[in-house]
């Protein structure tokens, strides 16, 4: 019999990818000049026709878009409860809205409505204007890895798979999963192409100059731009509130077509017969950075300066006059006709890794322009664009954010029940935070610094109890007994293995070629240095270094077993219990934190009559692809003891965090996660015993909540009656499955 409860997890349905940064422009003038961009006055310029024809002729190909029997499995308390309420709280759930409100201005015309799924139909523009043809294109890239002396090395580069955002298992995804997928295809093309500069620079050779650049590249390459085909108006699956990491982000979805251009417009090749009766040029988005010493920003107005004469790369003054032609025309012809524009601020954040993010505010209008003298005395074209009415609120406005402000001491923080939930264990506070209940409760049996009482639910004088209360109660349950913990126990009956070897390097791991450890990762490291270390993709099993390896903790190797690097908070939530959030910008590929509890076999879980924290460690059943697991890139080295054993499709350990625990047990599932479970090897080499770490899928912004997917496949959970276990899905994502059993 195969023992599992609400929060036993798989983690083969998790999708991950990791990070890009934006390289600002102004800080790589060496870079920007030597790919053909000017240091004077074509900062908003578009290309020449001929380089637009050249580079459409290499995006013309368009992007394609048994009955098993479930295993018996023992349910858990928490599903009885839930399955024996009363049928009036389950309709009242069923019935429950969503959670995400219906946004304004999320219709289009109906000239869009015509591209289905993930077609991909080229204009002459659509390639042409992405990115500079001696930079953004795919010839660049070869032609500075030759300059370079960089090989294309096929496997840092041709391995990477792009996913087919349209569809997954046969349903057709949201324009939200859509625009998540691309930015994770992205964000591992750009981390492959950091990759490869660490690697020159290892071997003394010039390193890569722009791998942002080289990412887009390769995506239009491979037909991955999700909206090629420029449009104005709202952007499918990009809210206002939206951030982009880097301008190469929002190139990569379509969104601004322009890695360095300010102004993003529809062309001449765009007048035909669905777009009659409009004159072009026409802006679809503008970019508001403050690049331009003429423009003046007021939020809801904006006065904006219109493209050219301007020293980007230098001082950024205005250099010469401005011409009425290509953006400044295309703005002019905007007013004319009424043509809504994106608008988007990129605006410097203490806490971003970037140091700077870009928002999307919404649509505005032209109201006006007129040419006048500028601050340096050249004519400039100016541009008054007001905010279209009934739209969200703007979420930038010297950098706020609407979820809220990131607290910069324990003193600022509402709702605090527990200043430090790890009680000093880690090197950074965990504290949690109660608005839900009253009174509150904290999430362990905590002791405020400033009091001697710990803040725990206070029963009064009994009546019976409502829903509401049933679930705070129940909550409670689960914490009963709860002790912080960062460290794993191992049960008794488990035995770690002892005769691994570790890798004869000194000081830090950097030769892939003689380094032991990184021969086990496919000759290759699976980390790169940049932000503290991020994973460049997800993998079967990443060997680290470990306690027999000559190397110092240091090492690129060893990215995963230095504890938290991020400010985490632990809340609640009105119908997930639980969560955790943080209070930092984390890049795409680092690591969050690692799973602990108790190690033991799955066999001993008969022994536990209660729990809802149960962890498998089903590394190799997710190796296999055992069970509708999705398998990951394999370029690893197993050894051969683990490649023999019998692919059995219950794992054969797990970790306990029902008692003893770390933060971790308190991260919620979510349909479309953020986060992705990875298995890890560093003291042995034991699959079946791999540690469980959870890294960042995505770049998330401060106090985004974190989550991954549990990996439970529907109706896979059976009770003692034989009849199927269903848990409802609270997660509000534009996907979400309805059910997380």
């Amino acid at each position: 019999m195969v023992v599992t409860s609400p929060r036993r997890m798989k983690k083969g349905d998790n999708t991950v990818v990791n990070g890009g940064d934006d390289q600002e422009v102004a800080t790589d003038n060496q870079s920007s000049m030597a790919s053909g961009g000017s240091s004077k006055g074509n900062g908003r310029e578009s290309k020449s026709r001929v380089e637009i024809e050249r580079e459409t002729v290499k995006a013309e190909s368009e992007r394609d878009s048994g009955d098993t029997q479930p295993v018996e499995r023992r349910f858990s308390a928490r599903i009885q409860k839930l399955k024996s309420e009363k049928a009036s709280f389950v309709i009242r759930l069923e019935e429950a809205p969503n959670s995400r409100p219906e946004q304004c201005w999320n219709k289009r015309p109906k000239v869009y409505q015509r591209r289905k799924g993930n077609s991909r139909e080229e204009s002459e523009e659509v390639v042409g204007e992405a990115v500079s043809p001696t930079v953004g294109s795919s010839e660049a890239v070869d032609d500075d890895s030759a300059e370079n002396g960089e090989s294309k090395n096929p496997e840092i580069v041709e391995n990477v798979t792009v996913n087919d955002v349209s569809t997954a298992n046969g349903v057709e995804k949201s324009a939200y999963a859509k625009v998540k997928e691309t930015l994770r295809i992205f964000n591992k093309y750009y981390l492959h192409f950091v990759q490869i500069g660490d690697l020159n620079e290892k071997d003394g050779k010039p390193a890569s100059k722009r791998p942002d650049l080289k990412a887009i590249s390769k995506m239009i390459e491979t037909n991955a731009i999700l909206y090629p085909e420029k449009r104005f108006g709202p952007i499918p699956g990009v809210d206002v509130g939206h951030q982009f990491f880097s301008r190469a982000e929002m190139v990569a979805v379509g969104f601004h077509s322009h890695w360095l251009n300010g102004i993003d417009y529809m062309g001449q090749s765009y007048n035909r017969r669905e777009y009659s009766g409009y004159t072009f040029p026409l802006a679809v988005a503008i970019v508001l950075s403050g690049q331009y010493e003429d423009d003046l920003d007021n939020s809801e107005d904006v006065v904006y300066t219109g493209q050219g004469g301007n020293n980007l790369l230098g001082n950024k003054r205005q250099v010469q006059d401005q011409v009425m032609e290509r953006g400044n025309l295309a703005l002019k012809n905007c007013m004319e006709q009424c043509v809504p524009v994106r608008v988007i601020r990129g605006h410097r954040s203490a806490n971003s890794y970037v140091g700077k993010v870009y928002t999307y505010d919404g649509l505005y209008k032209v109201v006006h322009y007129w040419a006048e003298k500028g601050v340096s005395g050249f004519t400039v074209f100016k541009y008054r664009l007001k905010r279209l009415e009934g739209q969200p609120i703007l979420t930038t406005n010297q950098v706020q954010y609407a979820r809220g402000r990131v607290p910069n001491s324990i003193s600022e923080i509402r709702g605090l029940v527990c200043e430090d939930i790890s009680g000093g264990q880690e090197d950074i506070p965990i504290p949690a935070t109660n608005l839900v209940d009253d009174p509150p409760f904290a999430p362990t049996d905590c002791e405020m610094r400033s009091g001697s009482k710990p803040w725990l639910l206070t029963f009064h004088k009994w009546e019976p109890p409502t829903l509401l209360d049933q679930e705070r109660m129940m909550s409670l349950a689960d914490l009963v007994g709860f002790t912080y913990r960062n460290s794993i126990n191992v049960s008794k009956s488990v035995k770690l293995p002892s005769n691994v070897v570790g890798c004869k390097c000194k000081g830090a791991c950097t030769d892939r070629r003689t380094c032991s450890c990184a021969m086990l990762n496919g000759s290759e490291f699976p980390y790169v240095h940049r932000d503290g270390g991020r994973l460049i993709e997800a993998k079967d099993v990443v060997f680290e270094c470990g306690p027999k390896c000559g190397c110092g903790p240091d090492c690129v190797i060893r990215t995963s077993q230095r504890g938290l690097k991020y400010r985490l908070e632990v809340f609640r939530t009105p119908k997930k219990g639980w969560a955790v959030r943080s209070w930092d910008y984390i890049p795409s590929g680092a690591p969050i934190c690692e799973y602990k509890g108790i190690l033991m076999r799955t066999d001993d879980l008969d022994n536990v009559p209660d729990n809802n924290y149960i962890f498998d460690i089903d590394c190799l059943q997710t190796m296999r692809g055992l069970d509708g697991r999705e398998r990951r890139f394999r370029d690893v080295s197993m050894p051969t003891s683990t490649e023999d054993q019998k692919s059995e499709s219950v794992p054969k350990y797990c970790i306990d965090a029902g008692s003893v625990g770390n933060v971790a047990r308190f991260i919620n599932h979510s349909c479309e996660p953020n986060l992705f479970v990875q298995c890890v090897l560093s003291s042995h080499h034991d699959a079946e015993l791999a540690r469980v770490m959870l890294f960042a899928a995505d770049n998330i912004p401060p106090l985004q909540e974190l989550t991954y997917d549990y990996g439970y496949a529907l109706d896979s959970v059976i009770g003692p009656d034989g009849k199927i276990k269903e848990m409802l899905c609270f997660c509000g994502a534009a996907d979400c499955r309805k059910r997380l059993l």
